[in-house]
């Protein structure tokens, strides 16, 4: 999933929920950062596995790779 649609999901899920684009991107990335901290080595293991576009995971990182999952799965 490339960096627009992330973008158009994101507005999608802003405008549905009534909340300002930024709101959503700080609620996820909050949710991320606590599902990141789960000790559960499966869990660590997933997280491990998400490339990365830098130093810190980023939610484009995770929506893209969760995206790639759930392709590979429907095929």
């Amino acid at each position: 999933m490339n960096t627009k649609r992330v973008a158009e999901v994101l507005q999608k899920i802003a405008q549905d929920e009534g909340k300002c684009i930024d709101d959503v991107r700080r609620e996820i990335a909050l949710a991320i950062a606590a599902a990141q901290e789960n000790p559960d080595p499966k869990l660590q293991a997933f997280w491990r596995a998400v490339p990365r576009s830098g130093e810190l995971l980023t939610l484009e990182d995770v929506v893209a790779h969760i995206a790639a999952i759930v392709e590979s799965r429907m095929i």
